[in-house]
């Protein structure tokens, strides 16, 4: 039975900890951490299907917003801080650190296995997936892999995926995605908690928080405003699922991709950075966008951040109804392929692909 107690984002929240046992990467004893949203009855409309949040690195989730974003389009929400993330972080454990991205798998699938459980009691079984940044890579090599297994994607329920600049690629020369990833690949495999970057970049962070240059409140011992140093290890795990990625996938869902329109790189906080993702090319995202396979629709945001749903006015608002129509066409795809008559509660006809 899942134990569910207060969280720090307050009344509306809940989180659960999900014990994943020995750390494969040999640091002891590691957990995940699973929240939900609890509105009030009656706040929003009665919820269909559900939701979930996987953030990127040197992230947690604390974007109330988004939940209530979801919730407002019949979602049930939930959004998991990963191992060593976060809520999951605990003493003697290195930030964030894997040498292989498909151990989260372990965690995802526990989350699903959880709100299966609560949706069956409740709103029905039927899950979207929503991540961003490194947490945009993790999710469709999970779903590719488990669109491999007997049933596929579709046996969890899972109906859909929305990534938020999602980290398809190394940004920066040509040089580090070759002669540097090979560097990566041998450094990584000998060293692997070796940093290969310090955490010194603060121009991002700053611009976030409300008690700097932004809006948002975060507590900056998860997301510290330079994020964690990158090391050997991970950026190798990181490397190799770039090239997965590039091969092409197969998420056996249709995908809703959000990005900024624009891409400007500083270390530290100039105004400029509050319009554009300045962490990672938006060129990129847009190139490999085709490779998570089924439907994609890829949508640039202009004026947007890299976390295109922590933008300023009016860039937040549109990547919302983005996510919104998103929402609304994959509920009433889902209502056709299911033969009901009607499209599910909350949504409205449309066509076959979604209208803006």
């Amino acid at each position: 039975m899942t134990t569910w107690t207060a969280d720090i984002l307050g009344d509306d929240f809940e989180q659960c900890t999900i014990e994943l046992g020995t750390d494969p990467d040999g640091e002891g004893e590691i957990v995940a951490t699973l929240v939900r949203h609890v509105p009030p009855d009656g706040r929003f409309p009665a919820a269909h299907s559900a939701a979930l949040y996987v953030h990127g690195y040197s992230d947690y989730f604390f974007q109330r917003h988004l939940a209530e974003a979801f919730a407002a389009a019949g979602h049930a929400f939930y959004a998991i801080d990963l191992r060593k993330c976060g809520r999951s972080q605990r003493a003697g454990l290195t930030p964030h650190f894997v040498t292989d991205l498909a151990v989260y798998d372990e965690e995802l699938g526990a989350a699903i296995d959880i709100m299966r459980a609560e949706l069956l009691a409740g709103a029905g079984d039927r899950i979207v997936v929503s991540a961003h940044s490194t947490g945009g890579l993790i999710v469709p090599l999970w779903l590719d892999r488990l669109e491999q297994t007997e049933g596929g994607t579709s046996s969890r329920g899972i109906i859909g995926m929305v990534l938020n600049s999602p980290w398809f690629d190394m940004q920066g020369s040509w040089w580090l995605r070759s002669v540097g990833t090979a560097a990566i690949d041998a450094v990584g495999r000998v060293q692997p908690l070796r940093i290969a970057q310090d955490a010194k970049f603060d121009g991002y962070g700053t611009s976030l928080h409300r008690e700097r240059h932004g809006q948002w409140e975060f507590d900056t011992e998860w997301k510290p405003y330079g994020g964690y140093a990158a090391r050997f290890g991970w950026l190798r795990a990181v490397r190799r699922g770039h090239l997965q990625l590039h091969r092409g996938l197969e998420t056996g869902v249709p995908s809703l991709i959000l990005r900024s329109d624009r891409t400007w790189f500083s270390p530290h906080y100039q105004p400029e950075i509050d319009t554009v993702d300045c962490v990672l090319d938006v060129r990129q995202i847009a190139k490999w966008s085709g490779c998570v396979g089924n439907r994609v629709s890829v949508v640039p945001i202009t004026g947007a951040r890299h976390d295109v749903f922590l933008s300023n006015e009016p860039a937040l608002s549109e990547a919302l109804r983005e996510l919104e129509i998103f929402l609304e066409w994959l509920a009433s795809q889902d209502a056709r392929e299911r033969g009901a008559e009607e499209p599910a509660s909350g949504t409205r006809e449309t066509s076959d692909a979604p209208a803006r």
